[in-house]
């Protein structure tokens, strides 16, 4: 006996084929023109609006047609993770966001194949409607799901969509991956979540560290704190909020920021570097000298348990800041451990030149374990934010956003940061519209060896923060191939990422939308086609 996944396939099959057959077509030839658009966006909990799948109506000249239904296919995945889908309408056909639009149709009782009713007249012209699947708070992140829109019926006949697209034109997807909003704007009455860190413990807990910006979207200076959310289940659901970074009152002039973390394999002590701006004393307001009166801070955290709990506050700017330079402090998303037990955070420092003076890229570390820290000098002129990893053993690669635009630049050093040499693949290899983005090395089995892999993401368009994406280089980033990619979100966003590695098998990133901050599982076989 075949079992209940089997069943639910074949029946999935059949109707496809039934949607496809001849019998469902508009006899007519001058019935409208359907397409269909599928983005590549995620399907996350907790959004209300997931604009996955745009139907495009061409009506002829002289012609006016009024739809009563959309016809769509789900697989078992699909009827099991959704809680319905709706269907929406805008007044400006092409815009995306969904927020305003107008609710046409709704369906919550879910099957393999499902009718939306919806009642809408169109004119002669293009006109679009929107499907927007809404998942469950308990949808598995784990499993894709698939959804296909097919028709639209008149009451009298079916009418199939004629072209399946995606975004940019080539064959449509219609597998969808979820995610999840664990920080939404809005929640525990925070305006906006920004600035991502992401990393995994040895007890396998997931630990995420943000922006918490209370009153409004702006850097600092600002009422921020730093945040952390953690996961005990791959990522699946999180625990409440925790302040761990809160300088104290005036919080309007006390604000702090910008964290990184990373985990001490040796001693287990998970490490979070922020800035702190004492009034306006962020990168604009920063004068040279070390006070918290004068210059921005660069200021730690640690915990002993997993994350539970978390030290007081400790600067560490005397240590690592030149008393020349404008200000200094780490680079946000992700720190790392070399493999001779040194703790590496990237940062960036604004040297005395004209105010603020012109940013470089660096590194601080720690051969003791955190107890004490030094500072490298700078990679490249006009680079803040970067990511570092060791590709091979004492030598780091920096990778670095560019104020200039276009690309990443990357340099590397073996002298831990007093000198450096700029990479063949810098400024040529990895567009970037000057953001942050991620960089971290995983050992995984490829081809059933076990290779040292880097995984990057970043928002991959030079133009605009848009098209969250994971590549990985085989090479220790020496190339980064096309086969190698895997498009996240085509969506516009605020773009910042940080990405960890769960398990053997699977990857976790975590990125920003716009005010949230969305998490997805990703598996390694995905990326390394």
């Amino acid at each position: 006996m075949m079992n209940k996944t089997v069943n639910f396939s074949l029946l999935f099959l059949a109707l496809v084929i039934s949607a496809c057959s001849p019998i469902n077509k508009a006899t007519d030839t001058s019935a409208p023109q359907l397409s269909a658009i599928y983005a590549d966006i995620p399907l996350i909990i907790r959004d209300t609006y997931n604009e996955a799948i745009q139907i495009r109506i061409y009506v002829n000249e002289s012609k006016e047609v009024n739809y009563k239904s959309v016809h769509c296919l789900l697989d078992e995945n699909a009827v099991n993770a959704l809680e319905r889908i709706d269907v929406y309408i805008r007044k400006d056909n092409e815009r995306a966001f969904l927020t305003g639009a107008t609710l046409l149709g709704s369906v919550k009782d879910l099957s393999g194949k499902v009718n939306i009713p919806i009642d809408i007249n169109f004119k002669a012209g293009l006109h679009t409607i929107w499907i927007s699947p809404v998942l469950k708070s308990t949808a598995d992140l784990t499993k894709q799901l698939t959804i296909r829109a097919f028709a639209l019926s008149t009451g009298t006949s079916v009418q199939k969509i004629n072209k399946e697209l995606n975004s940019s034109g080539g064959k449509a997807n219609f597998a969808k991956r979820s995610g999840l909003a664990f920080r939404k704007a809005g929640d525990d009455g925070v305006h906006t979540y920004r600035i991502p860190g992401l990393a995994t413990t040895e007890k396998g807990t997931l630990l995420s560290v943000y922006d918490i910006r209370y009153v409004n979207s702006r850097d600092l200076p600002a009422n921020i704190d730093v945040g952390l959310s953690r996961s005990t289940d791959g990522g699946q659901t999180w625990e409440p909020m925790k302040v761990i970074m809160d300088m104290g009152p005036p919080h309007e002039n006390s604000g702090i920021g910008d964290p990184a973390i990373l985990i001490d394999p040796l001693t287990k002590k998970i490490w979070v570097a922020a800035l702190w701006s004492k009034g306006n004393r962020s990168i604009a307001g920063s004068e040279p000298g070390l006070s918290p009166e004068t210059t921005g801070q660069l200021v730690l955290v640690s915990s002993d348990d997993d994350g539970k709990t978390w030290s007081e506050p400790y600067n560490i700017t005397s240590q690592v800041k030149d008393p020349k330079w404008h200000i200094y402090f780490n680079g946000p998303g992700n720190g790392m451990v070399m493999q001779n037990g040194t703790l590496v955070f990237p940062s960036q420092y604004w040297d005395e030149s004209k105010k603020p003076g012109m940013p470089h890229s660096s590194i601080i570390y720690s051969d003791d374990h955190g107890k004490t820290w030094k500072s490298g000098i700078g990679a490249k002129s006009n680079t803040t934010e970067s990511q570092v990893v060791e590709t091979t053993p004492g030598t780091l690669m920096l990778n670095m956003r560019d104020n200039r635009g276009k690309f990443r630049r990357v340099a590397t050093t073996k002298d831990m940061g007093k000198t450096w040499l700029e990479h063949p693949t810098s400024n040529e290899a990895l567009p970037d519209p000057v953001c942050m983005a991620s960089l971290i090395k995983c050992g995984v089995k490829v081809n059933g060896r076990l290779n040292e892999v880097l995984f990057f993401s970043n928002v991959a368009s030079q133009i605009a923060r848009k098209n969250m994406t994971i590549k990985a280089s085989l090479d220790l980033g020496n190339t980064w191939l096309p086969a190698n990619e895997l498009l996240l979100d085509e969506r516009h966003s605020y773009g910042y990422s940080s990405l960890t590695r769960i398990d053997e098998n699977t990857l976790g990133i975590v990125y920003e939308g716009s005010g949230d901050l969305y998490f997805m599982r990703v598996p390694v076989s995905d990326v390394l086609k």
